[in-house]
């Protein structure tokens, strides 16, 4: 099986991933700070050229929460372009992009990828990935997968809408939401099996929409979530009307897939409530962010 390096491998993605890749067979590293330093270009190119990689997938990324814009695209660009640098010493580099780098403010919904580049994205987050796109059209081996909303367990529970929620419900908290919005949400075991199969595939593109294209609204997934708990919470909406719908098309990646079924929101969530709780003793709702 394939040699795969991971990047980011203690977050929520990438977690994710390493335990779904080793399970299938795969010779996973995902090293922590301490053994990689990916701002240390240096660092980073003895680690590649020792690891003899066949995939790099670059899950990193920096905490929008506690980070400043220079911090975001110092950091976050860095990471990449250190990475880039040494293309010649793996294979592939599969980095995850963002609906963002089509712009939030701006993208139509269900965006397409030949839409990219009709408008710059103006936050810095956005930015970042834009380049990063930039960048990987115009190389052979690094492949931009473009991710709108995922949700699933080890993600953070404390602001991820879906988790949050859940856990909210299960310590009889009000659920709340700030306004409401269409989201392109991707249970983690899809993106998984999507990413194993992106690896393991002759594509024929550089950037595929990894998404559902089915978007649902934040208020019927909290209806859904009090479905599950038997309605013990109330739903708290902070302003009325709605966000922009923030939702990508998939007909590019379903048509190389051939066939693929998307786990059924009612069992992901269904799911995902089973898994917390099992583990709500271990959750401070102090740390609910309101």
């Amino acid at each position: 099986m394939k040699r795969v390096l991971i990047t980011g491998g203690s977050g929520f993605i990438g977690r994710n991933l390493t335990v779904y890749m080793q399970n299938m067979g795969y010779v996973v590293s995902a090293p922590g700070h301490q053994e990689l330093d990916l701002l240390d270009i240096a660092i980073v190119g003895q680690y590649l050229k020792k690891g003899k990689y066949d995939v790099v997938i670059h899950a990193a990324n920096t905490n929008m929460l506690n980070s400043n814009q220079y911090d975001i695209l110092n950091t976050n660009l860095r990471m990449f372009y250190n990475l880039e640098k040494h293309q010649n010493e793996y294979g592939k580099l599969f980095y995850f992009g963002s609906g963002a780098e089509y712009d939030r403010v701006t993208m139509p919904r269900k965006v397409k990828e030949e839409q990219f580049g009709a408008f710059i994205p103006s936050d810095p987050y956005g930015f970042t990935k834009y380049l990063m796109r930039k960048t990987a059209l115009q190389q052979n081996n690094i492949y931009d997968i473009c991710i709108f909303g995922v949700y699933g367990k080890y993600e953070q529970w404390e602001r991820r809408f879906i988790s949050n929620n859940i856990v909210r419900s299960l310590k009889g908290l009000p659920m709340t939401l700030s306004k409401n919005a269409y989201f392109d949400y991707l249970y983690i075991d899809d993106l998984c099996k999507i990413v194993v199969w992106l690896i393991e595939a002759d594509l024929e593109y550089k950037c595929y929409n990894v998404c559902t294209s089915e978007p649902v609204d934040l208020l019927f997934l909290a209806n859904r979530i009090n479905h599950i708990s038997g309605g013990r919470s109330e739903i708290l909406i902070k302003e009325p009307g709605w966000q922009p719908e923030y939702s990508g098309n998939n007909d590019r990646l379903l048509a190389e897939m051939k066939e693929f079924k998307f786990v059924k929101l009612e069992q992901s969530i269904q799911e995902l409530w089973n898994y917390y709780e099992n583990h709500i003793d271990e959750i401070d709702e102090k740390k609910l962010l309101l």
